[in-house]
């Protein structure tokens, strides 16, 4: 196995029911009201879509870059107040970094987002991340795998993702490397090379070795 790469939102962090509460709070001044059935069509999905999809369910004419800044702003104090780590991510990673297996963060999460996040996990655990800023294309387009593997020098289909969301899952495949699917908000099907698990206190080492050999 070349390397390992982990989503963050859903997967190594549980920031779903922040970003939920933060797009309520958006919707709310907006005039609008935010449900569990709209957060599913935007889980795993870029902030533009989101603002953008937002809007039109609000039907408002609000500048979407003044939208992307609230968003920003209320979801960076709710982190700055602490996040909880996902059950059994910080095992399996612990697993992973004490075996050797170089380990990379793929997020379509900004750049400030993500460094919260890693301020508090700490960023010495990863070789490498990618967030929404540094990619062209979006999850579930496979540039954000494909070029976390160029930055471990890695092949993806030698490696190891671990996604919560339909569009990560589709996003890594695409890319060509085995899937474990840990569904946070939507269900994600079985399929070839992609273990689908309800807790990573579910996964260990050999099974992503496991997995990637297949």
């Amino acid at each position: 196995m070349d390397a390992v790469f982990f989503d963050m939102d859903g997967t190594l962090v549980d920031t779903e029911k922040l970003w939920f509460e933060v797009e309520s709070e958006v919707m709310r001044g907006l005039g609008a009201g935010w449900s569990h059935e709209h957060q599913e069509n935007t889980v795993g999905g870029s902030m533009p879509a989101t603002v953008a999809y937002m809007l039109k369910v609000s039907g408002s004419d609000r500048d979407p870059g003044e939208i992307a800044r609230l968003m920003l702003s209320s979801l960076l104090d709710l982190l700055a107040t602490g996040f909880e780590v996902m059950p059994g991510a910080r095992e399996l990673l612990s697993e992973v970094r004490a075996a050797g297996v170089p380990v990379a963060l793929v997020t379509s999460s900004t750049r400030a987002i993500t460094d919260a996040v890693l301020d508090g996990i700490g960023r010495e655990s990863f070789d490498a991340v990618v967030t929404g800023d540094d990619v062209g294309h979006f999850k579930p387009d496979p540039e954000p795998y494909l070029l976390a593997a160029r930055l471990l020098a890695a092949d993806p289909a030698r490696c190891a993702a671990i996604e919560d969301s339909p569009n990560g899952v589709a996003s890594a495949t695409a890319a060509g490397c085995a899937v474990v699917a840990v569904p946070s908000v939507l269900a994600i099907p079985e399929a070839p090379r992609r273990l689908v698990v309800d807790s990573l206190k579910r996964v260990d080492l050999a099974a992503l070795r496991a997995l990637a050999d297949s």
